[in-house]
């Protein structure tokens, strides 16, 4: 005699089974943060999971050198792609070689007050360089290195405050005539200075028309 499941049976039991999978992959993605592997972003919208890029000895540069922007990285402080934001673009290098790409001067600076905020596995100590790009060549300077312009009318990719980086001290100062702003030394911007322009800014995404390589 054969057994008689109904559709509602068989809809509960396929129902439980998506649940259990579900679960059972949520656990494998939390331990790979909770190792360090992933970094989790949550924004007030989504939760954006945002890797560090591993150095490739096959781009024929040294460990500590500027690299490209991948099309494909996110900022770990906003969730932005680097890549649509090159006139502006910043980069942390880890001394294994790790990188993470950011949108902005601001948010490389967000983020260097406290990694271990978006990756419990990152210290400062592991920070081996930072750069920045300078505005007016679009090269890559150390951020020791760099001039930047604090107050100005140029917005950053979030429509929002921002600090527009120079390696040349004349350069900026040209800049301030036309734009406005004050020179600031990376180790004259203090937190508050990042809070205040970091609440200011707008969850709105600009491409930069800016097409400059490292």
């Amino acid at each position: 005699m054969r057994a008689h499941v109904s559709s509602k049976k068989i809809a509960t039991w396929l129902i439980s089974a998506s649940l259990i999978s579900g679960l059972f992959l949520f656990s494998i993605s939390a331990n790979k943060a909770a190792q360090g592997d992933t970094q989790i972003l949550n924004t007030d919208d989504i939760c954006i999971v945002a890797p560090a890029t591993s150095f490739d000895p096959n781009w024929g540069i040294a460990l500590y050198a500027p690299r490209k922007v991948p099309a494909d990285a996110r900022c770990p402080v906003c969730g932005m792609y680097p890549s649509k934001s090159l006139d502006s673009a910043g980069q942390v290098i880890f001394k294994n070689g790790d990188t993470h790409f950011f949108d902005s001067p601001l948010s490389l600076f967000i983020y260097l007050q406290a990694p271990e905020k978006y990756n419990a596995a990152r210290r400062i100590s592991d920070i081996a360089v930072s750069f920045v790009t300078d505005s007016s060549s679009g090269r890559w300077i150390k951020i020791e290195d760099a001039i930047f312009v604090s107050g100005s009318n140029a917005k950053g990719p979030m429509r929002a405050g921002n600090f527009v980086a120079f390696a040349d001290k004349e350069i900026a100062k040209k800049f301030i005539q036309t734009r406005g702003g004050a020179l600031l030394r990376a180790q004259q911007i203090e937190p508050q200075l990042l809070l205040s322009l970091n609440s200011s800014r707008r969850h709105q995404h600009t491409q930069s028309t800016s097409s400059h390589s490292p």
